[in-house]
Order: structure tokens, then sequence, then C-alpha cells
């Protein structure tokens, strides 16, 4: 007797069924990605200030005493004095340069004015004159005096004629020096620097 015949295997490729609980959701997502957020927010807050700071770039250390300069001026028998002065680093090497406007106190007139960039010294303590903006010599007073980024302007009080009393200047001109990488270039306030190199140079770079 013959045994029956063996039915061969099916070729049908099992189907692989999803459970109804292993699907996500689109409230699971939701709470993954709060849950995440408030993970990032936790982190940054945990962070020490300098950290969170880190992008901002560093203050330039102070410019030198303008006190402490030997300018070269000579005031006879009256004192120099420092009218006003502000820092900026000009050439960007992390330490301020110092602006000052200098006058005679001579107590009558309109003393002219002398405008001077300086520098810590290489040695010693007295700062080191960089750059002469205005001198004594030219017989102008320096007002409106401010210094922004690598820019100092002012307005320069002058006079036409030696006629001209010298309590009373009849002239006036803005003007601004721009920092270009090894002196300052002199330009009427709101153009554009000279052509021809019209620099305010001591001889040394800042």
């Amino acid at each position: 007797m013959h045994a029956p015949p063996v039915p061969a295997p099916s070729q049908e490729t099992p189907r692989v069924q999803t459970l109804p609980h292993s699907r996500p959701s689109l409230t699971h997502w939701l709470a993954t990605a709060a849950a995440l957020a408030a993970l990032l927010a936790a982190v940054a807050l945990l962070q020490p200030p300098g950290a969170r700071a880190s992008a901002t770039p560093p203050a330039p250390a102070p410019g030198p005493d303008p006190a402490a300069a030997a300018y070269p001026v000579d005031c006879g028998p009256w004192e120099l004095t420092v009218t006003d002065h502000a820092g900026a680093d000009f050439d960007a090497d992390g330490t301020a340069e110092t602006v000052a406007l200098v006058r005679c106190a001579s107590g009558t007139g309109t003393p002219p004015s002398g405008m001077y960039v300086l520098t810590h010294p290489a040695r010693g303590d007295t700062p080191r004159i960089a750059a002469a903006l205005v001198e004594p010599a030219d017989a102008q007073t320096v007002s409106d005096f401010r210094v922004r980024g690598d820019a100092v302007t002012a307005t320069l009080l002058g006079y036409s004629s030696p006629s001209v009393p010298r309590c009373c200047p009849d002239e006036q001109r803005g003007v601004r020096w721009q920092w270009q990488g090894d002196g300052f270039a002199l330009s009427p306030a709101g153009g554009r620097p000279r052509a021809d190199g019209d620099r305010a140079n001591a001889g040394a770079e800042v």
C-alpha cells in the first residue's frame, strides 16, 4: 500500500504583521520633541556664564594715562592741561590707545590745542606719543572732540589772518582722522581721506 503524497512546502512568503501598539503616533512624536527641547534648554542654563558669552570679543586693555605723558608743548610759565581724552584700539592688538587733547592753561585768550595719540611704552611708565593730530603751532582750537571706532572727529577753530584777535576764532572746519593701518589719514568730516596720503604721524607706528 502506497503512502499518501506529502504536500510540497508553500512558496508564499509569510506576512509580517505589525502589532497595533508598535506603530508610532503623532502624540508620541510631539511628546518626544518636547522632552528633547526641555533637555537642551536645561543644558544651556547649566553652562557657565563665560561659555555663553564666548562669542563676544573681549574688551581691549585700557590705554595709557594721558596725565603721565610728556607732551612736546612749551607753555612757558603756565601749566599744560589735558582738557579731554578718549581711548580706542585703533590697530586691533587688544590694547587701547589714548587720544589726548591738551593746551596751556594761560587763563586768558584762547590757547591753541594739541591733540596726540598715546601708546604704552615698551619700557618704563611714560606713555609714548605715536602720532600728533594737531600741534599748538597750527594755532587752532579743537572742539567737538570724538573718538568712535577707528576714527577721530573734531571741529577746528582758527583765524583767517594774524589781525584777528586770538580770543575770537573766525574760521571753523570739521575734520576726521581715519586709522589706515600705518597712520591716520585726514579728511573733511563726512568725506574720504585724501589720496595723497595726508597723514598725521610722529614717525612711529601705533
